[in-house]
């Protein structure tokens, strides 16, 4: 028997190969499936089944297109009703995977649909439990985003949560491995830790979800406090993972067309597509195509497209590093977004090799900085979430979240000027460009963000505060 996490970090989400005797398990897999395939064939396994532990928000599962490529057959938990082909299990059903079983254990709360998966292993033990979003290392999923589709509120919801967790994960063995679907920087939970597996020994002792003495009414209070509204992508991903998607080899067909900087200009014209931008913050200060948007590739990428670009339908144009085209299709794939239509052939140098006009922003040092403060003539956006600026700040600096950008941009006077800063200098980019495409022509980045601000020594912040859960 060999149990493989395989973590991407962008989207902080962990999918799993099992494989016993000559057989093999998927559980929860990202969009791309050549890497699942690629494994298969390495150990000469088949691939028996594609287990899926709940209809996923934040990303859109390769269940399908592994399924068409391998003849697994696709698993849902009960309460699970998806518009194609698929065992929905019974709670308590076994599945033989070689020599080992998996037992599915209804888990709702998360979702209703919610399951987790334990694993016997060849002896009869009760080996690990493959969580998905019920159980994390840390803390448990959010019992908010499955209302509508539930028809309850996230406090019936959280009530249920608290149910399955004491009925069906606590009673298990303390030495059991936890396996769940996501770690620290998922938007499904709020208190993760950056730890990836456990034993579900230690969780018992150290997650607050899971204290022994925890009345259902606090652990209602607690699991539902501190919770934003979740990012505008995740309703959209689940009708993709519920209803079907086009083929990814398709999609990265599309999105890796080379366009010339005419051919980009027209298509840019013809669709109103926005020009997504994906390098290094830095770079793209420095020279951009007028009105793209800065995400950086070397970031949590997935996740602030979401954010960022409401419509997953929408019309996409890439500008990218050179070489990194297909990754960058792939990565906005595994978030829904289908729709890119090609990228700048020689990147922006091509661009700027045929006279196009470019744009700039004006991009500083956590030093220079502090010289433009004593002109009195500049005011300062932190762009970080609630939570990191209670935690601590520049005295004086305004909060101006990058996650609720069209709020925050109300805060924002043309005729003044602005330095925007963030936690490290991603998100500021992403802030600066997507105001700058808007019209707003006064804003300065600060390179490195508040860790570069504080270590100067030179400006005053407020009182350190210990990051409240808030997500």
């Amino acid at each position: 028997m060999k149990v493989e996490q395989i973590y991407t970090g962008c989207l902080a989400q962990g999918a799993y190969f099992i494989e016993s005797n000559g057989e093999a398990v998927v559980i929860d897999p990202l969009r791309e499936v050549e890497p699942y395939l690629a494994r298969a064939e390495a150990s000469g396994v088949k691939i028996k089944y594609v287990f899926e532990t709940h209809f996923h928000a934040d990303f859109v599962s390769g269940h399908l297109d592994l399924a068409k490529k391998t003849g697994a057959q696709i698993v849902f938990g009960p309460n699970a009703n998806p518009d194609f082909d698929a065992h929905i299990a019974q709670d308590g059903e076994i599945f033989k995977v070689g020599n080992i079983q998996f037992k599915v254990l209804h888990t709702p709360g998360h979702t209703m649909e919610s399951t987790c998966f334990l694993l016997i292993d060849a002896h009869g033990k009760d080996t690990a439990l493959f969580s998905g979003d019920t159980l994390f290392i840390g803390d448990v999923g959010r019992p908010d985003l499955a209302q509508k589709a539930a028809h309850m509120t996230q406090e019936q919801l959280a009530e249920t949560l608290f149910d399955s967790l004491r009925n069906k994960i606590m009673p298990l063995a303390d030495d059991i491995i936890v396996y769940p679907a996501h770690g620290a920087g998922s938007a499904c939970g709020k208190n993760m830790s950056k730890e990836t597996t456990d034993t579900l020994g230690n969780q018992k002792q150290n997650n607050y979800a899971l204290r022994a003495n925890m009345s259902k009414a606090e652990f209602v209070k607690e699991v539902t406090t501190g919770l934003m509204p979740p990012p505008a992508y995740f309703p959209l991903n689940v009708a993709m993972n519920k209803k079907g998607y086009a083929r990814i080899d398709a999609v990265l067909e599309q999105g890796t067309h080379a366009l010339s900087p005419a051919a980009f200009e027209a298509a840019a014209n013809e669709t109103g597509a926005v020009i997504l931008d994906t390098r290094d913050a830095q770079t793209f200060a420095k020279a951009f195509i007028p009105n793209a948007i800065n995400i950086g590739i070397d970031g949590s990428f997935a996740p602030w497209v979401g954010a960022m670009i409401p419509d997953i339908k929408q019309a996409i144009l890439l500008v990218t590093d050179e070489g990194r085209e297909e990754e960058v299709v792939t990565r906005l794939a595994r978030v829904g977004y289908d729709n890119a239509l090609g990228f700048l052939k020689g990147g922006i140098q091509s661009w700027i090799a045929d006279s196009r006009e470019t744009d700039a922003i004006r991009s500083i040092t956590a030093d220079e900085m502090v010289l433009e403060l004593k002109t009195g003539n500049v005011e300062v956006l932190d762009v970080r979430k609630s939570s990191e600026y209670l935690s601590e700040h520049m005295l004086n600096a305004e909060n101006a979240p990058l996650d609720f950008i069209n709020d925050s941009m109300l805060k924002v006077d043309k005729n003044k000027t602005y330095m925007v800063h963030c936690a490290g200098g991603y998100r500021s980019m992403i802030f600066s460009s997507i105001l700058k495409a808007r019209g707003y022509d006064n804003l300065i980045d600060v390179q490195g963000g508040f860790k570069a601000i504080k270590e100067t020594g030179k400006v005053a912040v407020s009182e350190y505060v210990c990051p409240s859960t808030l997500l």
